[in-house]
């Protein structure tokens, strides 16, 4: 049998980010946006959802309609100087994530910095066989971060393994979604997220509630 290749996200799926990061996060980026757009508050807000919703990340919104340079958006939301202050993460999970068979790939649409910063603070750096964060989803110059599948694809490529082989851990149905168009596996960690959802939806194969579950997913 080939070892499972796990594919983590990490904002509500290796911490709770939104016990408070997501907060500050969200503030970073409305003030960002506020300065460089020229808008009020509550038009930055506003913009903030609209491209959530229509693309499945800000950044894309603000590159392709406002001509905003995506790394310099990036650098200057996610600084975040109390970050690791404002960390929250289930102490036993993180010892049992450490102990899980398989190869363990971070896959982020957050910038690289903030995500070492996390893993560092998290004591995960050294589990992780690779960190592919936003700044690796450009494809011909353009940003292909989750949900996109293309980008799923080539993250296959670049670690040679097929899709079968890869089993998606994600707190966002949308990615999980695409994920699953390709034939990975997917687990919808829903420990984090005050979203609720009645149903598993038939594109999910395992819901969990807490990392030490993915157990029994093998």
């Amino acid at each position: 049998m080939r070892e499972p290749v796990w594919l983590f996200d990490l904002d509500d799926t290796l911490h709770h980010a939104s016990a408070g990061i997501f907060a500050a996060l969200g503030a970073a980026m409305n003030d960002y946006i506020v300065r460089h757009l020229g808008v009020t508050g509550e038009e930055a807000q506003d913009l903030r959802r609209r491209y959530w919703r229509r693309y499945g990340a800000t950044l894309l919104g603000l590159v392709r309609h406002h001509a905003i340079v995506g790394s310099h958006f990036l650098d200057e939301t996610h600084a975040l100087p109390q970050l690791e202050e404002g960390l929250r993460a289930s102490a036993p999970d993180i010892a049992w994530l450490r102990r899980l068979r398989g190869r363990k790939v971070l896959l982020t649409n957050a910038p690289a910095r903030y995500a070492r910063r996390v893993l560092r603070a998290l004591n995960l750096l050294q589990v992780f066989d690779a960190v592919i964060t936003v700044e690796e989803m450009q494809i011909f110059g353009h940003w292909r971060p989750k949900p996109d599948v293309r980008m799923f694809r080539h993250v296959c490529a670049r670690l040679r393994v097929s899709p079968s082989q890869c089993i998606l851990v994600e707190d966002s149905l949308a990615n999980l979604k695409a994920a699953r168009r390709l034939g990975m596996s997917t687990v919808w960690m829903r420990g984090w997220s005050s979203f609720h959802h009645p149903h598993r939806p038939a594109f999910v194969d395992r819901r969990v509630s807490r990392l030490r579950e993915l157990k029994s997913f093998l």
